[in-house]
C-alpha cells in the first residue's frame, strides 16, 4: 500500500476554533496530524497563517470555499491559498436553491469548469466535495455525481470523495473510488451509523459501518494523496474524537510504514 498524508478537516473543530483558532491548530499539530483542510480562516491574515503553520509543522492541504465566496471574489480565495502554501480549493456544498433542476446543475457544471480552469492557471487544483444529494438528483440518466465529472474536465474539476455520504446514499464507496482513480486527490475518511429515524450519525473511525480498511486500500490504489479525517458531529469532546480517530489510523494504517 502507498503512504498517503493524514489530514484533518477543521470544520470538525469549528466550536474550538471559534474560541481560539491558533491554539486549536497547535493542538491538532500536537496530536500528530500532518495537514489541515480549512473551512474558514478565523479572520487570520494569510501571511500570519503561513507563519503559524510553518511553526507548527502543519501542511495547508487546502480549503472548503463556498460557492458564494467563489462568486464574490475568486481571486481573493486563490491568493489566500497560494500564500499559505495550499494546493487544493474545494467547493463543499450546493444549496437547494442552486440545484432545483437539471438545468441548474448543468449551469453549475459550466461554472465549476470556469473556476477550475482559472485555479489551474494559477497553480491550484480545484474540486468538488459531495454529500448524499448528488446520488439522489439526476441529470439525464446519470446521478449528478457522475454527470458532474462527465461534464467537466479532470484538469479543471477533481474529486474530493466523502465516503460516508456515498455509503449513506446507498452506494458502495469501494465501487466508486476506483471509478475515479487518477482524479481523486483528496478523500474524506469518515464513519457513521444511522439513528432510529434513519439519519446519519457521524462517528469516530472504526465505530460505524464503513469498511475503512477497504476504503484506505482503494484510495491508495486510486492515487489519492490525502486521507482527511472529518466528523460532522462528535459524541465526545471534538478534540478527543479526532485524537481517537487518528490513533485508529496510527494502529491500523500508519504502522505499516
Amino acid at each position: 500500500m502507498r503512504r498517503m498524508g493524514i489530514g484533518l478537516q477543521m470544520y470538525t473543530l469549528r466550536d474550538e476554533t471559534a474560541q481560539d483558532f491558533r491554539g486549536t491548530l497547535r493542538k491538532v499539530a500536537e496530536l500528530g496530524y500532518e495537514g489541515v483542510e480549512f473551512a474558514g480562516y478565523g479572520d487570520i491574515p494569510a501571511e500570519e497563517m503561513k507563519t503559524l503553520l510553518q511553526e507548527l509543522g502543519l501542511q495547508a492541504i487546502g480549503s472548503h470555499v463556498g460557492l458564494h465566496l467563489l462568486r464574490e471574489d475568486l481571486q481573493k480565495e486563490i491568493d489566500y491559498l497560494k500564500t499559505i502554501g495550499a494546493k487544493y480549493m474545494m467547493c463543499p456544498y450546493v444549496s437547494p436553491e442552486d440545484r432545483s433542476s437539471a438545468e441548474d446543475w448543468m449551469s453549475l457544471f459550466a461554472y465549476l469548469e470556469e473556476v477550475g480552469t482559472e485555479a489551474r492557471k494559477q497553480g491550484l487544483i480545484f474540486g468538488y466535495h459531495n454529500h448524499d444529494f448528488e446520488f439522489e438528483d439526476k441529470v439525464g440518466d446519470a446521478y449528478v455525481f457522475d454527470a458532474m465529472y462527465e461534464a467537466t474536465s479532470p484538469e479543471a474539476v477533481q474529486v474530493e470523495m466523502d465516503v460516508c455520504w456515498v455509503q449513506f446514499a446507498g452506494e458502495d464507496p469501494l465501487a466508486y473510488i476506483p471509478k475515479y482513480a487518477g482524479r481523486l486527490p483528496l478523500l474524506h475518511l469518515k464513519d457513521f451509523s444511522k439513528d432510529e429515524q434513519g439519519n446519519m450519525k457521524t462517528l469516530e473511525l472504526s465505530k460505524g459501518t464503513v469498511n475503512l480498511p477497504g476504503v484506505i486500500q482503494a484510495a491508495s490504489d486510486a492515487g489519492t494523496q490525502w486521507l482527511i479525517v472529518e466528523q460532522d458531529v462528535c459524541q465526545n469532546p471534538p478534540l478527543q474524537s479526532v485524537e481517537n480517530s487518528l490513533n485508529w489510523l496510527k494502529n491500523n494504517y500508519l504502522n505499516q510504514f
